[in-house]
């Protein structure tokens, strides 16, 4: 495995790669309609990345250390035959794990060609069980009914599936409970993710974010947890376990409990571009590099330099100074996945 260590000494274990900018839900914390609406200009096609040049970039980043892939969007099962792109990674020796983050919507549809191709696991969004709250929060574009039934196909198909919830105060922060209730009995992993303040266009405000403590504070009303260990070095989610032994939940808390520390992630951008940060405010271009007749070995150093020089670490200094100056100027959620 390789050695190659960022500034904060962080290793580069996991790639992110977003295939698609486009989403089939509006949800206002990612893609608020007022700002994506029938009149945006989303990439075009040939100015996202293509199969063999994601296929290339990942056997790059496995030579560099990366065992972990995962496919985000906007919406991936957007992208026409993404089976096909998971089959090809699936085939790249090193290779340890390739997972999906998708709003469900298409999963029924596709779960079983996913699992088929290689994909292990899949995290799916859902921010309430409420139909009409939910109906609201994703801009009037999908139903609750249909995120469960893809996820229960999921799970039918041997997917691994964890459901996330970005919880809002004053939005869906009374489904909590409901939310932990209901996945507890269907045995399914709930991560509760603290709303972060990613890009520029959901308005967000520190007085909207319902804390880890809070988060954990409400369970332990309904069901008594208690700390687990994490699977591993960098992993995003602190987990608890039901002391009556079912199930587990986790909380992602980026605002108030930040693990910048530990942090081995590099995301790819739809159009090619590799942040270091999923709260950045600019990223390096590699898709000029693939299409420049650049040979591999020339790219890995490319993109070895990047991450030596890289000393992220956003969410430790969240403030106001940190906040106003990146103001206007940071990466959109949906345009780099989660």
């Amino acid at each position: 495995m390789s050695n190659l260590q960022d500034q904060l000494h962080r290793p580069l274990r996991d790639l992110r790669i977003s295939v698609t900018d486009r989403c089939n839900f509006r949800c206002q914390y990612c893609m608020p309609a007022e700002v994506f609406g029938p009149d945006f200009a989303f990439l075009p096609s040939d100015k996202i990345l293509r199969f063999e040049e994601i296929e290339r970039l990942v056997r790059i980043f496995v030579s560099l250390g990366v065992r972990k892939v995962r496919i985000t969007g906007g919406e991936p099962l957007l992208r026409q035959d993404l089976p096909k792109l998971i089959e090809r990674i699936h085939h790249i020796a090193g290779v340890e794990e390739i997972a999906l983050t998708t709003n469900g919507t298409l999963l029924k549809k596709y779960a079983h060609d996913l699992a088929k191709a290689g994909l292990a696991r899949v995290s799916v969004s859902l921010d309430s069980l409420d139909e009409d709250r939910f109906f609201e929060m994703n801009g009037h574009r999908g139903k609750v009914s249909t995120v469960l039934e893809g996820i229960e196909k999921a799970a039918e198909a041997g997917l691994q599936v964890k459901i996330n919830m970005v919880v809002q105060k004053g939005k869906n922060d009374q489904d909590i409970v409901p939310m932990a209730r209901f996945f507890k009995e269907k045995q399914h992993i709930l991560r509760f993710i603290e709303y972060m303040d990613v890009g520029n266009s959901n308005g967000w405000r520190l007085d909207d974010v319902v804390s880890k403590k809070e988060i954990i504070d409400r369970i332990n009303e309904f069901s008594p947890l208690k700390p687990t260990e994490p699977n591993y070095i960098g992993e995003v989610a602190t987990r608890y376990q039901y002391e009556d032994g079912q199930g587990e939940i986790g909380v992602i808390s980026s605002v108030t409990d930040s693990f910048c520390g530990t942090c081995s992630r590099a995301r790819i951008s739809a159009e090619g571009k590799l942040y270091t940060c999923l709260f950045a405010t600019e990223g390096t271009n590699v898709r000029d590099l693939l299409r420049s007749g650049e040979d591999d070995e020339a790219i890995t150093q490319f993109i070895s330099k990047v991450w030596e020089n890289r000393d992220d670490r956003y969410s430790d200094e969240r403030n106001e100074e940190t906040m106003n100056k990146r103001k206007n100027s940071k990466i959109e959620m949906s345009h780099i996945g989660g």
